[in-house]
This record gives structure tokens, sequence and C-alpha cells, in this order.
């Protein structure tokens, strides 16, 4: 985003767990900041360094530990790739439960700190679900070994649930068992062109009901969001004419005969009640690819003019789309949206994934203005509380959203949260809240 500056005098790279916990130890003993980075790509300003802390590197921590090819349980080290991870799995015949556009950078601890959802969420639900054990350092330099690779333990309370979305602020994740799905044997992705947002939910619905077990996403992206890409990428369009919205909706199976017949006949559904205008369903890998990018490209060409104002919102179907409507027509009201360099915005997109209530609003912009945050925030914060939704679906708090918890979270809520934190780091060290 290149919104937060850092800044630190030393950044330490472990290569274990213990040596993880000498370095916690010796600055909790000495009261030194400290704040974990895996991969730096996370979009709330979590792992940058802007209080001077110590920064704690966890790259060299990349080792897969384990995979049982019986049960899909992978063991690995922190600091692992997510894209070195599934490439290893996919040798095995397996998947990683966890697709994101970062996943040549990010990194499986920091994946399961944030609890990052993603393209896959859809089918193999959360990282709550999914992650069987976590081994995590406390500020105070006890190793936790909760490393477990059951899928039932009912022993007392499940205290990795914690560490999972807690964004290091009560210890440092080095090692994570997850459980990883058979890779499916047949795959079909398909972009489709809508006029209106309730053809979307049509399309949506009629997904669920007619692909059920085999439909693995269903992103969103809006006219704005594609025209941009285009503006960047120059790359054809999948469809002849421009619509408001559009969908792609991927499934995944094991019988491809079985699958296709499914998709053919959601296909002809969608076209002859006209829930969408046109479409094209993709041959072959890359032609897949092809479509996916249209979607995947989307964050990476929103900073072609300069910044980019990121929400990450949690908003019930049917009101998913009315807060990018709003957040425009206030922008443009306020005559900060333009085409030529005198304006800061250069538009409002909204995108995401369908299937989760999660939808990204991006402002682009040509350069951060005061003037722009002061009509996006609270406003954004408070049009999600007012529908009950959450003003982080999947990024975490970070310093970004960390002073605006209280809209989706109740006093008791966040005097619990405190409550926990101050009896894992009672010196509040790592990772200032």
């Amino acid at each position: 985003m290149r919104k937060y500056k850092g800044h630190t005098q030393l950044v330490i790279k472990p290569g274990s767990t213990e040596e993880v916990s000498k370095v916690l130890k010796y600055c909790n003993d000495n009261l030194l900041a400290v704040v974990p980075q895996g991969g730096n790509s996370g979009l709330v300003g979590g792992s940058v360094p802007v209080y001077d802390e110590i920064v704690i590197n966890m790259s060299r921590m990349n080792q897969i530990r384990s995979f049982d090819e019986v049960s899909g349980t992978l063991v690995v080290d922190a600091g692992c790739i997510l894209e070195v991870v599934d490439n290893f799995l996919a040798e095995k015949k397996h998947v990683f439960p966890l697709d994101l556009g970062a996943k040549g950078s990010c990194q499986i601890g920091g994946n399961v700190a944030t609890n990052a959802g993603g393209l896959r969420l859809l089918r193999y639900g959360s990282l709550h679900g999914n992650v069987l054990g976590v081994e995590a350092v406390l500020p105070d330099g006890t190793i936790m070994d909760d490393l477990s690779r059951l899928r039932k333990n009912n022993t007392g309370y499940d205290l990795k649930q914690l560490f999972i979305g807690g964004e290091g602020t009560i210890g440092i994740i080095t090692g994570v068992s997850i459980l990883c799905p058979q890779r499916s044997k047949a795959g079909n992705v398909a972009f489709f062109g809508l006029e209106s947002f309730e053809k979307v939910q049509e399309a949506f619905r009629a997904a669920k009901a007619q692909l059920s077990e085999i439909l693995s996403a269903f992103e969103l992206m809006d006219g704005q969001s594609q025209d941009l890409v285009h503006a960047v990428t120059q790359k054809k369009r999948p469809l002849a004419d421009k619509y408001p919205f559009y969908c792609l909706i991927e499934t995944s199976g094991s019988n491809s005969e079985h699958d296709s017949e499914k998709l053919e006949t959601f296909l002809e559904h969608l076209m002859g009640r006209e829930i969408v205008s046109d479409g094209v369903l993709a041959q072959d890998e890359t032609q897949m690819q092809s479509l996916w990018s249209w979607r995947e490209g989307i964050p990476e060409c929103l900073g072609h003019w300069g910044g980019v104002y990121k929400y990450d919102l949690s908003i019930p179907v049917a009101e998913l789309y009315k807060i990018v409507e709003d957040t425009r027509h206030r922008l443009t009201s306020a005559g900060l949206i333009g085409n030529d360099d005198s304006h800061p915005v250069v538009d409002v997109v909204g995108y995401g994934h369908m299937g989760d209530s999660n939808l990204h609003l991006n402002v682009a912009t040509r350069w951060f203005d005061k003037a722009v945050e002061k009509q996006l925030e609270p406003f954004v914060y408070e049009w999600t509380a007012k529908c009950n939704g959450s003003i982080s679906a999947e990024h975490g708090l970070g310093l970004a959203k960390k002073d605006f918890i209280g809209y989706s979270r109740s006093e008791t809520m966040v005097r619990l949260m405190k409550q926990i934190k101050d009896l894992y780091d009672p010196v509040s060290l790592d990772f200032p809240p």
C-alpha cells in the first residue's frame, strides 16, 4: 500500500523455534519491543516497525517438516512460502486449503496469524477449521508446543485458536500442522457479464443450488475494476461487450464428465433465465489462468497510479455492493474523483469473494490525501457497523484498523481480548496493540 513507513535498527532472522525463544526472552527481560514479520504481503501495516521495534523475520524458518499422504496432514515451519508449499503438495496430489494472490511471497505463519481467507474458503472453509495444531513462542520466551496432528482432541481449551487471527499479539507462530485435501482431478472456470447486482445474486443462488459440491469459487468484480485492469494491462477482454458486473465461477471435482454435465446444465439455466448477458467457459488450463488473471490482477493494477485505500469488509450479501455505490457518490460529491491529475482519486471499485460475503472496497488514488481519508473514515466503518458487518473480513486489524475495532466488537469483547493479551504478554512489548 506504501502507506506505512517503518524504521528499525535491528532485524533478526532466527533459524529455529529455540532461537525465537531465546530472542523473545532476551527482549522481554530487557524491555525491548519486537514485531514479527513474514512475507510483508499484509495490507494493514501489521508487520511494519513504525515504533522502531526489533524486527523478527521468519524467512529462514522455511522447512517442510513432514507430510502424511494417508491423512493429508502437513507440518511446516512458519516461514514457508505458500506457493512453495502448494507446489510440494501438488506432487503428492494434494492441495493447500488456502489460495491468495500473494502466494508467491506470503508465508504460512503470517497466513495463520492473520487467519487469511482467500480464494478457496468457499470450498475448504477457514483456517480455524483446517489448522490442526500450532507451535508458538510466547513473549516471555516460553515455547507452546501444540503441534497436534489429530482432527479430534477434546481435552480442555483449544488454545491454538487464539493464535489463528491473533496477528502475533500474544506470541509468534513458528510451526503449523494443517489438514490438506486431495487435489481435484477436474477443474473448470467460467466468466460472466451481468447487468445488475441483483442478477449477480441470482447467479450465486443458482450456483449454490446446481453446482453445490463441486463449486470452489464465486468471485465478484464490478465493471470499474475490470476497466482499470484493462487500462493497465491492455489485455484483450474475455467478453466482447462491457458490463456493470462480472463474476468468475470455478468448479473442481473428481469426475470431469460429471462436472461438465452439471456445469452445462447450470449455464443453460443462467442463459435461459437471462440471468447473465454473456459468458465464456475456459477450454484449457491456459485459459483458466487467463480468466483468473482478471480477478487476481485487480489489486496490483489499482496501485498503478500511486496509492490505494483498501477496505476488507464482511457485509450481508444483499447489501454487499451498496457501500461501493455510496462511497463513490460521496467522493464524487466532494469533487475528489476525476480523470486528470487535479483530482486525487482515480476511481472507487468493488470486488471480492461473493461466496464468503467478503467485499474489497478499494479507492485507487494518485496520491494519499487527507481530504480523501476524511471522506472515507469513519464513514466506511460506520456504514459497515449499521448493517452488522465486520470492518476486517480477512486482512486483520494491524495498524490501520486497531483504533476502529469498536465498530465490529462490543466493549465487553474488547475488554476480554485485552485480558487475554495481558495474560500472555503482561509487559506488552510483543507487537504493541
